[in-house]
């Protein structure tokens, strides 16, 4: 007799040799970050795309469909708001300088303008787009603009929200190389020592610029990924 718990435990069954199988009809892609970063902030330059410091980091990728992918990443770099990087002559005369090393997790959607299909073995490329949200740590400070002293007393943790442009292509049946860039609108205006928090908060002293307009930075390179995991699940229609 078939009851409700056989029933109960087929289902169980079949759900999970459903999830097996979806995992494994996609394609993953696993590779590696490295480029730059800049600041767009209260110190420094105020050009979107400035790389000035070294950012390195690893992505991976689970392609849904040839247009859509789960994405995460984490990457790293130590952001720096030199002032004499800036074309404003106020900011160029102060002088300024802080280095703010960030660890940031990403996750998100990639969307894709082309079908970008792994399967073949033919050259394609496509422009995409990425965006989700992002979890960062980076240094507590404050920043005396008289006497350029920086003081580092803790660290913090806080979001992101990243918005990601950038074209890729296969160079070959398991390889993807690809440029981006993207800028990541932060919910902190203390990246620069600005506007501290914390202990120095009610320091007046200390803060200084457009306070309570929050600090942005961009990570700007190349992607170089190994795709693994196909079946011939997903194939655009030719």
């Amino acid at each position: 007799m078939y009851t409700l718990n056989s029933m109960k435990k087929g289902s169980f069954v079949l759900l999970f040799w459903c999830a097996v199988q979806v995992g494994y009809a996609q394609i993953h892609e696993l590779g590696v970050f490295v480029g730059g970063s800049n600041t767009i902030s209260d110190i420094g330059a105020t050009r979107f795309v400035f790389a000035n410091s070294t950012a390195v980091g690893a992505v991976y990728k689970w392609n849904l469909t040839t247009r859509y992918a789960l994405r995460a990443s984490f990457k790293t770099s130590k952001l720096k708001s030199y002032d004499y990087y800036s074309s404003d002559l106020s900011r160029f005369r102060r002088f300024l300088t802080v280095d703010n090393p960030i660890y940031e997790f990403s996750a998100g959607f990639e969307f894709n303008f082309f079908d970008f299909n792994l399967h073949d073995d033919d050259l394609e490329f496509t422009p995409y787009f990425f965006t989700g949200v992002n979890y960062f740590q980076y240094d507590l400070m404050t920043l005396n603009d008289l006497t350029q002293e920086v003081i580092k007393y803790d660290s913090d943790q806080t979001f992101a929200i990243p918005a990601v442009v950038g074209i890729k292509g296969n160079i070959s049946s398991v390889f993807v190389v690809g440029i981006e860039a993207g800028i990541r609108y932060t919910f902190t205006d203390n990246i620069d020592g600005s506007n501290p928090i914390g202990e120095f908060e009610n320091n007046d002293f200390l803060k200084h610029g457009a306070l309570y307009n929050n600090d942005w930075y961009v990570f700007t390179g190349f992607t170089l990924s190994f795709t693994f995991g196909r079946l011939p699940c997903y194939c655009k229609e030719k």
